[in-house]
């Protein structure tokens, strides 16, 4: 188990004959095999180059990585080696001539009188000079410190672990689902400006409509909607765009999760983004960012951290974001704002942070889709600048949250844990309501309506999570309560115009602005959710931590109100159970390949019969979705291929055409193959991408109707790659490329209708210099190179992103 091998390896060592002993040990758990064939002594070996991939990072992070590449054990105390930053080593060097490049500058040494391992000290402290050493962490150790992130794999693009719920961090090899990691460094370099331009460029599973300047973001994982969470809680998440500059990590788990997160507000089963906020690190930062989109949108970001104490204990980051102006479709207007403070104490068995932020999210000119009436075929798409929405229409969201989170260790093998969470969420927009093209011509009838609301959310968890041994049996258990509320106010849709306006969509025209003045009338209360689960896990380790296995339960209570708006008097009232288990199995053949296989069950709130239906207002109890999952990890240490091979299972509901009554009977099913690979697979070239096919059929259906069917706004192929060169004639320079394809996306229940599929190229440049004595990093990316226009996976979701030029220069100071 991570934890139990971590809490060993940190026991305090005193003898050097108990510290060869545990050296040994660490070994063995690495290569239980013949020791000696697997894994050559630090004497034997000494003399062999071996070619690294070390991106600059925390110390402890690369001599775990170095540990991870070289295959040789390194020994070292935690508090000895924090403050320190390791500087990147690429290239090929003896196993001692690397580690000396990341002690460079620091006043750390490397001894080797331990037999079989390097041993870091600080230049004044010899184990020679005592004949002791101090508390030691056994580097590449399968776990993690608490509080500490899963280090950068190689490349720098990803990490090689993310949390995967109340389990806790874990390393990729050795989770039984399928994860990514993105870094901060990948976002920053793809110059990314929300949530999906992170997460559907290079991955398979996740769909994203492109387009741009939507009322919110728009992605899906598995051909389901997917949830967020912030620090691992949900409601603190910004509600309909995220700002990623506040984040190091942005972390997708893909499937149904409700064991490991509980049940997500907005009952999302696709999977889940877990934001990680930053942290100060041991080194000052103070980084300054100048963007530019096309056309005139202009823009900066400054990140600026520090750590204060005798060791550090206390951090500060700061991160401030604006940017302001007109992009690349016609006449649309994008305004953001964030500021965010995130602070954190680290001290000897106990760790508290809070992180706070505000951001504004402000489009002028929204874009919206069309829909057909009936009859026509679908039209080919406009141009891809074109606004399909009057340019006075707007949307404008303020989010406000704050998260505070604190873990006690109670003894080596005990740790307590509670976290509490809050936000508010204003939202005004006045965009289409309604928008029918309604002949081959393209002249569409458009009303624009007005809509206000107001969002409150209040979030929290306890929890307890420890390890033990029961003979052969090692166990990491968890058990854990959520808790989530929110609050909505409410302004009802109006429309502005008596009758509809129309025009067309390949050369629209529209009127003047309306009166907007009604953005400041008073809203009622209209909504209230109350959500809370207790959740228990167990993960058995077996053959020394080569077979896993996770079993676990969760408890949910959903208790959701309605209310009368004139009143105040509620109307309605759910209250309903559920209980959703989940089993996952992993088994690591060796120290570079892991099979897993899981079943995990997804829980949704039930909905509620609609008015037109004979058993109107009848509430329906929660409802589950079900995975099943196998699938296959290849680590290369510098490359890495995931595949899995999935069901999906979730119930869905429809109003009987002879009866008349709304019920749950029908089921869609969703079957998929995916293959993911990163990394760096030759000395700098760095590739990210993957395949993934996907059959999200409707497997029942009310009457039969459609049944067999195919969902509609989900390709059934996916192809994308990500690619970055450098070039070696040109210290600093580094070409990148993009592409993403995707096959068609049916936009009705009888599959007679879709939009084509299409292939998205980008191409880009970054350059590393310096300017003065500051480090100097200039980027140039050109999205959608061939200005394809597309209709964004329904008709509905508007226009793709048009060509689009992003330009942006960091420097350091």
């Amino acid at each position: 188990m991570k934890n139990r091998n971590r809490l060993a390896a940190r026991a305090q060592v005193r003898p050097l004959v108990s510290l060869s002993v545990l050296s040994a040990a660490a070994l063995v758990s690495l290569a239980p095999q013949t020791l000696c064939a697997q894994q050559p002594s630090t004497a034997a070996s000494a003399q062999q180059s071996i070619t690294f991939h070390i991106p600059a990072q925390p110390l402890a992070h690369a001599l775990n990585r170095f540990s991870q590449q070289s295959r040789h054990q390194v020994l070292f105390d935690q508090q000895v080696v924090a403050g320190h930053t390791a500087p990147a080593v690429q290239g090929s060097y003896l196993p001692r001539q690397a580690l000396n490049l990341l002690l460079a500058g620091t006043d750390l040494q490397v001894n080797d009188s331990v037999p079989g391992a390097f041993t870091v000290l600080r230049a004044s402290r010899s184990s020679s000079a005592t004949g002791a050493l101090p508390e030691v962490v056994v580097a590449a150790s399968s776990g993690y410190a608490p509080g500490e992130l899963p280090p950068v794999y190689a490349g720098g693009q990803v990490a090689s672990g993310s949390r995967i719920g109340m389990l806790g961090n874990k390393d990729f090899m050795e989770t039984p689902f399928a994860t990514i990691s993105y870094t901060d460094t990948y976002a920053q370099d793809r110059q990314a400006r929300d949530l999906p331009s992170v997460v559907a460029a290079t991955d398979p599973a996740v769909f994203s409509n492109g387009a741009s300047g939507m009322i919110g973001e728009s992605y899906s994982i598995r051909g389901f909607g997917a949830s967020a969470t912030v620090a691992g809680l949900h409601g603190v998440e910004p509600y309909y765009r995220t700002t990623p500059e506040m984040y190091e990590r942005v972390e997708v788990l893909k499937g149904p999760s409700a064991l490991l997160n509980g049940m997500p507000p907005g009952g999302s089963v696709g999977g889940s983004i877990n934001l990680v906020p930053k942290r100060a690190g041991d080194t000052p930062l103070t980084q300054l960012t100048a963007t530019y989109m096309s056309d005139a949108q202009f823009g900066g970001h400054i990140d600026v951290g520090r750590r204060f104490g005798e060791n550090k204990e206390l951090g500060i980051r700061v991160n401030g974001v604006y940017r302001d102006g007109e992009g690349a479709v016609n006449h649309q207007d994008k305004e953001t704002n964030l500021a965010s403070l995130a602070m954190d104490w680290r001290g000897k068995g106990a760790r508290f942070s809070a992180d706070l932020y505000t951001s504004k999210d402000h489009v002028d000119g929204l874009n919206r889709g069309v829909s057909l009436a009936s009859g026509l075929p679908v039209l080919r798409p406009p141009k891809p600048e074109t606004l399909l929405n009057p340019t006075w229409t707007f949307t404008n969201t303020e989010d406000r949250a704050a998260v505070f989170r604190g873990e006690v260790d109670i003894t080596n093998h005990l740790t307590a844990y509670a976290a509490l969470g809050g936000s508010k969420v204003d939202f005004d927009a006045l965009a289409a309501s309604t928008y029918q093209v309604f002949n081959e011509a393209g002249d569409i009838r458009n009303n624009v309506s007005h809509q206000r609301s107001i969002i409150s959310r209040r979030t929290g968890e306890l929890g307890l999570r420890g390890t033990f041994q029961t003979g052969a049996i090692g166990h990491e258990w968890v058990m854990n309560t959520t808790h989530f509320k929110s609050t909505t106010k409410f302004g009802f849709l109006r429309n502005m115009w008596t009758e509809p306006w129309v025009t067309n969509i390949y050369a629209p025209v529209w009127g003047p602005s309306v009166d907007t003045s009604f953005s400041q009338e008073p809203l009622s209360k209209t909504g209230a959710v109350r959500m809370s689960s207790y959740g228990v896990a167990d993960t058995l380790s077996f053959a020394e931590d080569r077979v896993q296995l996770t079993l676990g339960i969760r408890r949910q209570q959903v208790v959701s109100d309605s209310f009368d708006a004139a009143s105040g008097a509620r109307t309605s009232r759910y209250d309903a159970h559920a209980t959703t288990p989940a089993g996952a199995l992993l088994i690591k053949i060796s120290n570079t390949f892991s099979m897993y296989g899981n079943y995990v069950e997804g829980l949704s709130q039930g909905a509620t019969a609609p008015a037109s239906a004979a058993n109107a207002g009848q509430v329906f109890p929660p409802y589950k979705t079900k995975q099943k999952e196998i699938g296959f990890k290849f680590d290369h240490g510098d490359f890495a291929h995931t595949f899995s091979l999935y069901e999906i299972e979730r119930p869905s509901s429809y109003t009987d055409p002879v009866t008349n009554v709304y019920a749950f009977g029908g089921e869609q099913r969703n079957r998929g193959v995916e293959w993911n690979f990163f990394g760096m697979p030759y000395q700098g070239i760095r590739l990210m991408g993957g395949i993934g096919y996907l059959e999200p059929k409707l497997t029942q259906t009310s009457g039969g109707v459609n049944q067999g069917k195919l969902a509609t706004g989900a390709p059934k192929l996916q192809a994308k790659l990500g690619a970055e060169w450098d070039i070696a004639a040109i210290q600093g320079l580094t070409l990148t490329t993009n592409a993403s394809s995707a096959t068609k996306q049916y936009i009705n229940a009888d599959n007679s209708l879709w939009v084509p599929g299409r292939t998205i190229y980008d191409i880009g440049a970054r350059y590393t210099t310096a300017f003065g004595d500051h480090p100097l990093t200039l980027r140039a990316t050109v999205q959608n190179v061939t200005n394809k226009a597309y209709w964004a996976s329904t008709l509905s979701s508007g226009l793709g992103a048009p060509r689009t030029f992003l330009v942006s220069a960091t420097v350091d100071f």
